[in-house]
């Protein structure tokens, strides 16, 4: 089974991390990745603000950044994917604007993040399906 190891940086709500962590497992395995692993951070707004402006050079904060462990395309994909980070912050003022709970805007965003963990991007319209499909999707998990 695909193991996500949980990392608090800021209070968390009690029983978001189980639920994070057992539908981001179901989801990697789902996607044929049940021998990965990954990590997810979860922060605030001051983190990964200086996450942003360190690797990105933007001086703001955001909702999700993820740090591959591998370029995509590389033919070998190593056991730990990489690290998702998610601002609770943005993340709770996301789901208030859109009238949903905190669990269901952190699960789309790591499962946002995921999907560019696993090679894929969106520069386009139409390479956003997967990534609708991917945040669709674990919210059923």
């Amino acid at each position: 089974m695909a193991q996500v190891d949980l990392v608090a940086h800021t209070h968390v709500p009690k029983g978001l991390r189980p639920r994070l962590r057992k539908a981001l497992e179901l989801l990697l395995a789902e996607l044929g990745h049940a021998d990965k692993t990954l990590t997810v951070i979860l922060t605030d707004d001051l983190e990964i603000r200086a996450l942003k402006q360190q690797h990105w050079g933007e001086d703001a904060p955001t909702d999700v950044l993820s740090f591959p462990t591998y370029e995509p395309g590389d033919l070998f994909m190593p056991p730990h994917l990489g690290d998702i980070v998610i601002s609770l912050d943005t993340a709770q003022r996301q789901a208030l604007a859109q009238g949903h709970g905190l669990l269901q805007e952190v699960k789309v965003l790591a499962a946002h993040a995921l999907w560019h963990l696993l090679g894929y991007d969106h520069p386009s319209e139409a390479d956003w399906e997967g990534f609708r499909q991917v945040q669709a999707r674990i919210l059923e998990l």
